[in-house]
């Protein structure tokens, strides 16, 4: 009996302490959508008790003194949200703490047009509103800006074109718009844009943004203990930093990595060359994406990128160029998937890719048909526009060339061996005495000097992002051939590069990314001359590259001196998004750039693993793999992203995020050729234990080189 009773009162007393809990719920009206990104999280908090209107007016009538008030944007950027003096008239009778975004009226600010941010990101301006947490000059990522001008002296968020990683290192400059601020003497914060998009719209990063909300609803409900805002990344890592992967977790990558290409739309579809060529015709170069784009089969070609333009949405469009080192890269990808999986659809749109850009397009004709040209042999750069074709840079012949030949021996076709021999001798007769070549020549170039020029030239461009994989694909010419000329040239630029490292190098977004292309030609040159010296010089590239490396397997970015930097981070605000840059501000900024280093990294170690058998370098593959196969994209939302590799990668956050200064290939971009083609293929060699250097010396080209030689060098 006496059980029965303690029982019923411990009944009771728990219906008390639930019934208690439920009516000190903070109550919190909302005008805005249930979907909003903010409600949806808030609806998780048992401490917030939401009431939905269908008005403001609606909200603020039924709000209670004491209560808050959310007023959220349903129409941005398009439309704001319709307000008038009586809203704020009974906001200020009740005394109501309130929260408005994107608002067509507030009494004294004058509201102008709505602005589309350029280059201006969001910057805390004074932290103490938020307890330091974001701190001042701190940088917010609001994907897809759009502001209310106006006329507000005093703001705790402003935007503005600043430089910097993650904070506004320059300060701010002398004009800025605000962004979040407070009206009246009131409590009451307006923000001239929409804050509460934070998930969907992809905001960043994500602690900061954790903290800016804790920070609004802490003044909205003072006094009420919220729950921590959590979310997941709608674009994010696929493992976490020390998560445990999956026994098969490189293979899984490889299929995700080829399998985005199709998600991505990047294989060009028929039927779409009108549409293309007037987007072209129109000054853009890039397509909305839409999963309604037909799948192509490699047949015309593949599209460059996914730009880093992220729209409010969190949606990134299509670059539509078709440029020939992104193609073959591509086509490279698809065949080493084909292998590893034993997929001939795979290795049939490789193969078509190659035909495409190699045997069908103009890439190869007019002027690099004509024998009598001196561009004759070479593949320009892209087919897309004149701007594209008439450039002739050495580095992305070289990666064509290495794209081709592994293609080529892991779909058994012979097809591009002549093309490919072809682009060597003309690469060859373009290189000058010192074994340099430059970093691009165009047409008009061509057609004033005649080659002989560039081969009697004595340049030297300590530049080894545009020298190095010339040297790498000389070496295999010379490997197939026989010809000394090919290893001599070859050897004397590396010698004349290595007395000047690393000091007296440009460097074109970082020096780690110079680093990095070095391996791939010292890794080579052991192949062919495998010695103490050669060995010794790879080595120390190797070592010094690897004190870069992060305990993630990361390779964090390095700059050097920045007056010997072609693309350093700007260096004031005013040049921030006005040219190519990197994605950090100074050294120790926590960022791997998976566009210009971490991508050819991989392949450098790769192969120094397999010409030399190193256990170091084949230790610091691994980390390096194993890093590229937890950062790859994972998001149910945005198939065009899923299976991909961002330019940028914050290994402390474990997000991505870096500073988006380049106004080309920014931090979100991701490269269907430079990044994907070669993360992809790399990832796939190492599942099927060979190298580059084994697949390329399949090759039967050499057997061409003879008649070549004699049309393009002896004549």
């Amino acid at each position: 009996m006496n059980q029965k009773i303690h029982a019923f009162g411990i009944l009771v007393l728990s219906l008390i302490l639930l019934t208690g809990c439920q009516q000190h719920s903070a109550k919190l009206h909302v005008y805005g959508k249930e979907s909003n990104d903010l409600v949806r999280l808030l609806e998780k908090d048992p401490s917030v008790d939401l009431q939905f209107h269908q008005s403001p007016m609606d909200a603020v009538n039924a709000a209670n003194s004491g209560n808050g008030l959310l007023i959220l944007s349903e129409g941005y950027p398009q439309t704001m949200v319709p307000l008038d003096d009586k809203f704020y008239t009974t906001i200020k009778e009740k005394q109501l703490r309130c929260y408005i975004e994107f608002p067509s009226y507030a009494p004294g600010v004058e509201l102008g047009d709505v602005v589309e941010a350029k280059a201006e990101r969001a910057v805390v301006k004074q932290s103490s509103w938020f307890h330091g947490r974001p701190d001042s000059l701190q940088i917010l990522g609001i994907n897809g800006l759009h502001y209310i001008s106006n006329d507000v002296d005093e703001s705790y968020i402003v935007a503005a074109k600043v430089a910097g990683f993650d904070s506004a290192i320059y300060g701010l400059p002398d004009k800025s718009d605000p962004l979040f601020f407070a009206w009246g003497d009131f409590p009451v914060w307006i923000a001239s844009t929409q804050l509460s998009r934070f998930v969907s719209g992809r905001y960043a990063p994500q602690e900061a943004w954790a903290s800016l909300w804790e920070s609004i609803l802490s003044h909205v409900l003072p006094g009420v203990e919220l729950q921590p805002l959590d979310w997941d990344l709608t674009v994010a890592a696929s493992y976490g930093k020390t998560e445990k992967l999956p026994a098969d977790f490189q293979r899984q990558s490889v299929q995700r990595g080829i399998e985005w290409y199709k998600n991505a739309r990047m294989l060009v579809p028929d039927g779409y060359d009108e549409k293309l060529q007037s987007i072209l015709d129109d000054g853009r170069q890039e397509l909305a994406y839409d999963t309604a784009i037909p799948v192509g089969d490699g047949s015309n070609g593949v599209f460059e990128c996914i730009f880093s333009e992220i729209n409010e949405t969190g949606n990134q469009p299509i670059g539509i160029i078709k440029r020939g080192d992104c193609i073959s890269e591509s086509a490279m990808a698809f065949a080493t998937a084909g292998e590893l999986f034993d997929n001939d659809d795979y290795k049939e749109i490789s193969t078509n890719l190659l035909d495409f850009y190699l045997l069908e397009s103009i890439a190869t004709k007019k002027e690099y048909g004509d024998p009598d040209h001196p561009a004759y042999g070479l593949i320009p750069w892209g087919i897309s526009t004149p701007a594209w074709f008439k450039a002739s840079y050495g580095d992305d012949n070289a990666r064509f060339a290495l794209g081709a030949l592994a293609a080529g021996a892991l779909t058994g076709t012979d097809t591009w061996e002549e093309p490919i021999m072809k682009s060597m001798v003309a690469l060859l007769r373009t290189t000058g005495r010192e074994g340099f070549r430059g970093s691009r020549i165009d047409l008009d170039h061509f057609e004033e000097n005649g080659w002989r020029y560039y081969r009697d030239r004595d340049i030297v461009n300590l530049a080894p992002h545009f020298e190095a994989y010339l040297w790498a694909c000389y070496l295999w010419t010379y490997d197939q051939t026989g010809d000394a000329v090919f290893l001599n040239t070859a050897e004397k630029g590396i010698h004349t590069m290595m007395e000047h490292y690393p000091d007296g190098w440009t460097w074109t977004n970082g020096l780690a990314q110079e680093r990095a292309r070095m391996i791939l030609p010292l890794a080579w040159l052991v192949r062919v001359k495998d010695n103490a010296d050669n060995r010794a010089v790879l080595m120390k590239v190797v070592n010094d590259f690897l004190e870069l490396q992060d305990e993630t397997g990361a390779i964090r970015e390095e700059l050097g001196e920045i007056k010997m930097g072609r693309y350093p981070p700007p260096q004031s605000n005013a040049a921030y998004g006005t040219t190519e840059a990197s994605l950090i501000a100074h050294n120790g900024d926590p960022v791997s750039d998976l566009l210009y280093t971490t991508n050819f990294a991989l392949l450098g170690l790769h192969e120094a693993a397999h010409a030399t058998g190193d256990a170091t370098i084949k230790e610091a593959e691994d980390k390096l793999a194993e890093f590229l196969v937890r950062i790859q994209v994972k998001s149910e939302g945005h198939p065009e992203l899923d299976g991909g590799w961002m330019r940028a990668f914050d290994f402390q956050r474990f997000e991505h995020w870096g500073s988006n200064a380049d106004h080309g290939w920014g931090a979100w971009a991701i490269e269907s050729g430079w990044t994907q083609g070669w993360i992809t293929t790399i990832l796939g060699l190492r599942e099927l234990d060979t190298s580059v250097w084994d697949l390329a010396k399949k090759s039967n080209a050499g057997k061409y080189y003879p008649a070549l030689k004699k049309e393009m060098l002896v004549k």
